[in-house]
């Protein structure tokens, strides 16, 4: 039976950008359709009725929601290629963990950077700086977070690199004069066809932020 793999995505979503990359990296072909969150379709609201967001992974008809899930899925279900989670149980649980703590802190710190001003987004940037050190701090000197191969909390921070410019923008500071090493290994990534074709160009995340920011008022 051929595979059916649909994504119910749209383009600036970090979280979708996981799937994309992990897709990519299992060399899945797979229908992509952009949702307007404004006015979602009647499919997003059949396959996701309780979160009603993206993306959605639908393999065969049967959705798979929330991101990183939908990268545990993809790795377990294609399996015989570039595996993206490691097979010892510690180590998996190592890479599920920092996986988490990118998801609830990074996600929220960088977002109170480009929401905020004053001294609300200097406490935000200075938690947010602090965040990121500490994955550096876990990254090492290694080139993958995973050691020698790309992998879990690769796909799951990646795409994070996309808004870097956004965050230094609005916050005014640069990224990689505090975390070098982490701009290193985001390059590393980009390197790689699964990353570059996944994740859009900086200047354009950017772009639709400052509508975000005119549309909610925040100047």
């Amino acid at each position: 039976m051929a595979e059916e793999v649909v994504l119910l995505d749209f383009w600036p979503s970090l979280f979708g950008m996981r799937s994309r990359i992990a897709l990519a990296e299992k060399g899945i072909k797979y229908e992509y359709k952009e949702e307007d969150l404004r006015n979602k379709s009647a499919l997003l609201l059949q396959m996701n009725p309780v979160h009603k967001k993206i993306p959605v992974l639908i393999h065969n008809g049967k959705p798979v929601c929330e991101s990183l899930i939908q990268v545990q899925y993809i790795d377990e279900v294609w399996h015989d290629k570039a595996p993206l989670l490691p097979s010892d149980p510690y180590q998996k649980a190592t890479v599920r963990f920092w996986a988490d703590y990118i998801d609830k802190k990074i996600y929220d710190l960088g977002s109170r950077v480009w929401k905020t001003k004053g001294e609300e987004q200097a406490t935000a940037k200075k938690e947010f700086i602090e965040s990121l050190k500490l994955i550096e701090k876990e990254l090492g000197d290694k080139p993958y977070f995973g050691g020698e191969s790309f992998g879990y909390v690769d796909v799951a921070f990646i795409p994070f690199y996309s808004w870097f410019y956004d965050y230094e923008k609005c916050g005014n500071f640069s990224i990689e004069a505090e975390c070098p090493k982490l701009i290193a290994w985001a390059k590393r990534c980009m390197q790689k066809e699964s990353v570059a074709k996944s994740l859009p160009d900086q200047q354009k995340v950017y772009d639709f932020i400052l509508q975000m920011k005119k549309h909610f008022g925040i100047e």
